[in-house]
């Protein structure tokens, strides 16, 4: 029963980290579940109150870094909220649409044609937005991975 309980919460782990590439997967809600499903296969009476409250304030902060470096890398380089939804918009779709490369173009190409459509800038004005959005989600990414692994250190040390 330990082998497939240990694959279950590593898988979580794992699926929380590919979440990191492909946004449309709630990376902070895997982590979480891998948290649960320790406690439901062993005992949350192993995991201190203080490792909830530590974790739960990361789930907080990578709901709030995700958000926040979408919107500092469109609005740093000019980018209005038209700039901002098509970024967004793009990062989800973008994946899908182009497998490998669509993590970064999606965004890029959200942003540049919701500025171009709804605020109607310049094309270089556009462009530059649209490199703000890029990265503005690697950003976001690096500061979430470490966020996350962090949260893992200490679930190791709460076990």
């Amino acid at each position: 029963m330990d082998s497939i309980a240990w694959i279950v919460i590593i898988a979580l782990f794992i699926i929380a980290f590919i979440g990191l590439i492909y946004p449309i997967i709630p990376s902070v809600l895997f982590i979480l579940g891998g948290f649960i499903a320790y406690g439901l296969f062993y005992s949350f009476s192993e995991l201190p109150w203080w490792f909830w409250l530590i974790e739960l304030l990361f789930v907080v902060l990578l709901f709030a870094a995700d958000t926040i470096a979408n919107l500092v890398g469109v609005k740093k380089f000019g980018g209005s909220k038209a700039g901002m939804w098509g970024s967004t918009i793009g990062l989800l779709v973008g994946p899908f649409v182009i497998p490998i490369f669509g993590i970064l173009v999606g965004p890029f190409l959200g942003a540049v044609i919701g500025e171009l459509i709804i605020t109607r800038t310049s094309i270089q004005q556009a462009i530059k937005i649209g490199i703000g959005s890029v990265i503005g989600f690697l950003t976001s990414v690096v500061t979430k991975g470490i966020i996350q692994v962090v949260m893992l250190v200490i679930f190791v040390f709460a076990i």
